[in-house]
């Protein structure tokens, strides 16, 4: 597995953990834990591709990243 594979790899399934354990209800939808994750992930998967040069999936995990960081200062402005 090449370095590309195993970072796109991390940043996926750090998006794939945080969507099932919103399923499963062991974090809420609007939870900063649930958009925490989903930036890193789809940053983490936005290198990856960045890595490889695919535009399609540079621009579908940089808009995943930036609508989660959009919910998550929706939640602290919620809260604040």
């Amino acid at each position: 597995m090449s370095y590309n594979d195993i970072v796109g790899t991390i940043g996926v399934g750090i998006i794939l953990i945080a969507y099932f354990m919103n399923i499963f209800s062991f974090i809420k939808k609007d939870g900063v834990l649930f958009y925490v994750m989903n930036i890193m992930g789809a940053s983490i998967a936005c290198y990856a591709s960045i890595l490889i040069n695919y535009l399609p999936f540079i621009i579908l995990e940089a808009t995943w990243a930036m609508v989660s960081v959009f919910g998550l200062v929706k939640v602290f402005k919620k809260n604040g």
